[in-house]
């Protein structure tokens, strides 16, 4: 989750136990303050700085701080130009975070405020062993597929891990037909061949929650997380499925950081017994104390590993998933009489809510668009990754 979206459950949740009735949300102090999300890799590649400001609760949108110098420097007098980019700072070129060196984060906005992060250095570079997904019954989702991810360190110099992950799913209209209808006037269709691109699509979807592991108090340093339960019934499994999995090993500042995020986020009240604690980051104003700085400098090692599987290897004996009955809608095609259904059926045609299945003379049978043509909420090109 955005940091920014984090303050403004913050804000939400002091106004919401703050008062007994109801409240026009509107900020009547404000500080404003950047917000850096930088987390740096030990991929060789065009590194990212998000620097954004916080907002008043009644601002929409976020404002990102444009016009900044963006360095990130090494102990050997090394440094590294960003150049800013649809509201992004990208590195100038290409690097990578090295074992050994100490690299800190440098930031001169418009204003001519300086902002600096603690030196960090690389955490320990433990890759992921694998993701198992197996079928399992959770407790308030019933049966379903629980994806795994599992990792070792043996010299126990770990610990603290942050994950994200990426999911696409294959998806097959299960009522497309070699035909459609073109609305060819006000009172006017007819029937052509149905381009076989519109029934088999790909959606991808990111996480946005903060999954953290810490393995200090255990035996080992050693995670078996369960990263994912998707229902046997949500359509996402229904053909073939890929989750890409990116596990970073943090320092225990940044660990210590995210899991206040994910307290915050998480907490439905500021007053409730689990209290989130003080946000301190790693980055601070050097020339003029008033300013504050939000967020965490993060300098980690990542390791990332994809896996696909079908519905039939988790579920052989089940029929495929969808999110829509996609039951036959009749339509009769005329214009004059009660019972003539032409001009509701040109409506839904002409605007993509529902498309042809079926028809016998002047009776037809339309569905809604997700069932005979994936493309109206999905995208039919096939990810460079994709393997069958």
């Amino acid at each position: 989750m955005p940091l920014n979206k984090i303050f403004l459950i913050l804000i939400v949740c002091v106004f919401v136990n703050g008062c007994t009735e109801t409240y026009p949300l509107l900020t009547n102090t404000y500080e404003e303050a950047i917000v850096v999300e930088a987390t740096l890799t030990n991929e060789l590649k065009n590194q990212k700085i998000k620097i954004t400001k916080t907002a008043r609760f009644e601002d929409t949108g976020i404002k990102t701080e444009s016009g900044a110098k963006v360095i990130v420097k090494d102990n050997l007098d090394n440094e590294y130009i960003f150049e800013e980019n649809s509201g992004t700072y990208i590195s100038q070129t290409a690097f990578q975070i090295l074992s050994g060196r100490e690299y800190t984060l440098e930031i001169t906005t418009s204003d001519g405020k300086i902002y600096q992060s603690s030196p960090e250095i690389l955490t320990t570079n433990t890759p992921i062993q694998s993701i198992e997904p197996v079928v399992a019954t959770n407790k308030d989702k019933g049966k379903g597929v629980q994806i795994n991810v599992k990792s070792y360190d043996p010299t126990r110099t770990s610990n603290y891990y942050r994950y994200e992950y990426e999911e696409t799913y294959k998806i097959i209209a299960p009522r497309w037909t070699p035909f459609k209808i073109n609305v060819t006037g006000p009172e006017s269709i007819e029937l052509v061949p149905n381009s076989p691109l519109t029934r088999t699509c790909y959606s991808t979807k990111k996480s946005t929650d903060i999954i953290l592991v810490n393995t200090n108090n255990q035996a080992e340093d050693r995670v078996n997380l369960p990263i994912r339960f998707i229902e046997e019934n949500n359509y996402i499994i229904g053909h073939r499925y890929s989750i890409l999995v990116r596990q970073y090993v943090e320092s225990l500042g940044a660990y210590t950081f995210h899991k206040t995020m994910r307290d915050i986020a998480s907490s439905s009240s500021i007053l409730s017994p689990k209290q989130p604690g003080v946000i301190t980051g790693n980055i601070k104003c050097i020339n003029d104390s008033s300013k504050n700085a939000i967020g965490y400098f993060s300098i980690n090692t990542v390791s990332s590993l994809r896996i696909f599987f079908n519905y039939s290897d988790m579920f052989p004996d089940n029929f495929p998933p969808y999110f829509n009955t996609c039951e036959d809608i009749p339509f009769l095609f005329c214009f004059r009489g009660d019972s003539c259904e032409g001009e509701t059926m040109i409506y839904n045609l002409e605007r993509n809510l529902m498309v042809y299945n079926s028809n016998l003379e002047t009776k037809y049978q339309l569905v809604d668009a997700e069932c005979g043509d994936c493309t109206s909420f999905s995208s039919n090109i096939i990810p460079s990754f994709w393997t069958e």
